[in-house]
């Protein structure tokens, strides 16, 4: 006969290991080896393993014995594993009851008849980048639930009023007994006939057809903050579905898109834009309008500027969602525009000012000499 392994080392738990560490290794090893779980014969050797230390370890007078003779304290003495599933600790049937209610869907603790928050509703909004940053006022029109007029939300034909569930006498829950080889294992599941409200409509009111809500189209008034993002959300409370067992209604959520503008970039709180500047305001200095998304400002641009000088206008950019008088920085890149076409003149003049600046012409300039009458005679008379 094979010799048996240490009851801790079995499982994987320290000799110091409290009660509840000792119940959590064992049910790891039930939910995985278990024979209705694992049907291999590996596995159900494990299982029997597990269970047989689990059956010394849960009980406080066996594990003394244990911890002081070992395995010798059980040799035919009944106690153990070969005694049959007697030797259990009380809380075998909760450890079973977790694992089958985890597999099956139920919960020995779990409650669905209390009261709980409708669920959410999800719409959108599409705003320019002005309304993002200066906020706006919308109108939205959606099919929202009321509760009926006629039964005042109960679902319930006028007169008449939902009565407590036969199946599960107005708990919401009914307890669900099967046999395993364990013994009896009590699973408790929300009640199917009701639904987990305890109650149930038997005349429903025909204008709601029971549900106590009716549809209808409501025009939404939303208020689009300051300094919104895009992808950012709007919640407006109450207004999602009906709550469940008298539960409040959920909420809103009003999604907004900002369309893309055509000069002003956003990042953060900060707006980002570019300036085209003529070759004679960068260098000689201007005075130019740079437009903002609070209108137009005067510049100063300094004498030779170059080509994505960039400068910050303070306070410029987008408020704050949190406080609308702190606002982000507006960043100006200027770019020097180069001219695509020129006339004779305006080439002439061109390229006197490249003169005027290097001392001569460019390569690509062709000009004509002017005769000098006397200087010529000279210059004659010289090489005679």
């Amino acid at each position: 006969m094979a010799e048996k392994r240490d009851y801790y080392e079995v499982l994987g738990v320290a000799k110091d290991a409290d009660d509840a560490a000792i119940k959590k290794a064992y049910r790891e090893i039930a939910k995985k080896y278990h024979p209705d779980i694992n049907p291999s014969a590996e596995a159900a050797e494990i299982f029997k393993e597990a269970s047989e230390a689990y059956s010394v370890l849960s009980d406080k007078e066996k594990r003394a014995q244990y911890d002081q003779f070992g395995h010798a304290a059980f040799d035919g003495s009944g106690g153990g594993y070969g005694g049959g599933f007697s030797g259990f600790s009380g809380d075998m049937g909760d450890i079973f009851g977790d694992i089958f209610g985890d597999l099956f869907g139920g919960g020995r603790s779990r409650r669905n008849d209390g009261p709980m928050k409708g669920a959410n509703l999800r719409t959108a909004v599409r705003i320019t980048f002005d309304e993002s940053v200066k906020g706006c006022e919308k109108e939205l029109k959606l099919n929202l639930k009321d509760p009926c007029p006629t039964c005042h939300g109960s679902g319930a034909k006028p007169g008449t009023s939902p009565i407590t569930c036969p199946k599960c006498q107005g708990r919401g829950q009914i307890t669900i007994t099967q046999q395993s080889m364990f013994g009896m294992v009590r699973n408790v599941q929300v009640c199917p006939d009701c639904h987990g409200s305890g109650k149930i409509t038997k005349d429903k009111c025909t204008d709601c057809r029971g549900t106590g809500y009716q549809t209808k189209l409501k025009t939404i008034q939303v208020t689009i903050p300051a300094g919104i993002d895009n992808g950012q959300s709007i919640r407006i409370r109450g207004k999602g579905e009906p709550g469940i067992n008298g539960g409040e209604w959920g909420d809103l959520l009003v999604e907004v898109a900002v369309s893309q503008h055509p000069i002003f970039r956003r990042q953060d709180y900060d707006i980002f834009s570019t300036v085209p500047v003529s070759f004679v305001q960068a260098a000689l200095g201007a005075k130019i309008k740079i437009d903002t998304i609070d209108g137009q400002v005067e510049y100063e641009l300094k004498a030779g500027t170059q080509t994505d000088t960039q400068v910050r206008l303070r306070g410029k950019g987008v408020p704050s969602l949190r406080n609308k008088n702190v606002r982000g920085d507006h960043y100006v890149t200027f770019v020097v525009q180069v001219p695509t076409s020129m006339t004779k003149e305006q080439k002439e003049a061109l390229q006197a000012f490249d003169e005027a600046m290097n001392g001569k012409t460019t390569a690509n300039t062709t000009t004509t000499k002017k005769k000098h009458p006397i200087k010529d005679f000279f210059e004659k008379d010289k090489d005679k």
